[in-house]
């Protein structure tokens, strides 16, 4: 059995696999170390990726290093497609797995991945399994608190999924600005790509997902595991 870890802002999630396919995956809170150290021990695995968006922590560090075969990911690791962005060393880690996980899912076909998180980011990697790049917007909650914190009297709301076209208060216009405004924006993007690549598949994933899927018009594919799959992708390549 393999494990992939990816340490975000606010959870940590984690991956069982055999082989390719994912047995199981769970989420802990960033502060919830132990209930961490305690799965991965549990679980024995052979091998191991972690990714971070954060410092990792030294105890999860060194109960990595006992693992047989271990993974951290950064700019040098090896990679199961052709990496053409230019700044690599500022490359989130998140994006490298969801562009692996569509390379896993759909090889030697026009992807794009869409993840939505703190950001909203868009991925293309091509049929020649070449990503290319894509872009970087803000996230929902991000959205909200810019609302927030650059005028005088609109309120720090909490993101909700209830939107209605015409919002009847301030609390409803600000998530039907966020809510919509975000669809219609991914939407748009999506139509520009088309436009360039006609066969093209769409993944989108992330913890704010589930609340654009619905009011997206283009046909799309939806994966909550998608980094983590994308992190086992890595690990597979590596170890032939």
């Amino acid at each position: 059995m393999n494990v992939a870890i990816d340490i975000g802002n606010t959870r940590t999630k984690i991956g069982l696999f055999n082989g390719p396919e994912i047995v199981s995956s769970t989420a802990f809170e960033m502060a919830d170390l132990q209930s961490v150290l305690q799965w991965v021990e549990q679980q024995q695995p052979a091998a191991v990726i972690l990714s971070s968006t954060v410092d990792i922590p030294k105890e999860l560090l060194a109960a990595v290093s006992r693992i047989p075969r271990y993974i951290i990911l950064d700019q040098y690791t090896s990679l199961p497609f052709s990496n053409h962005y230019k700044s690599k060393d500022t490359l989130g880690k998140d994006r490298i797995a969801l562009v692996a996980a569509a390379n896993s899912r759909f090889p030697h076909q026009n992807n794009l991945v869409i993840g939505c998180g703190t950001c909203i980011t868009f991925n293309f990697i091509n049929a020649s399994n070449e990503f290319l790049g894509g872009s970087i917007h803000p996230g929902l909650k991000m959205r909200l608190k810019a609302m927030h914190h650059f005028t005088g009297k609109l309120p720090d709301v909490e993101l909700s999924e209830s939107a209605d076209l015409i919002g009847t208060d301030t609390f409803s216009n600000m998530m039907t600005g966020t809510l919509y405004a975000a669809a219609r924006e991914i939407d748009g993007m999506i139509n520009e790509y088309l436009v360039k690549f006609p066969q093209m598949n769409i993944i989108i994933t992330g913890g704010d997902a589930d609340l654009l899927v619905s009011r997206l018009k283009n046909e799309i594919f939806a994966n909550p595991d998608c980094t983590l799959i994308g992190l086992n992708h890595i690990l597979q390549h590596n170890a032939q």
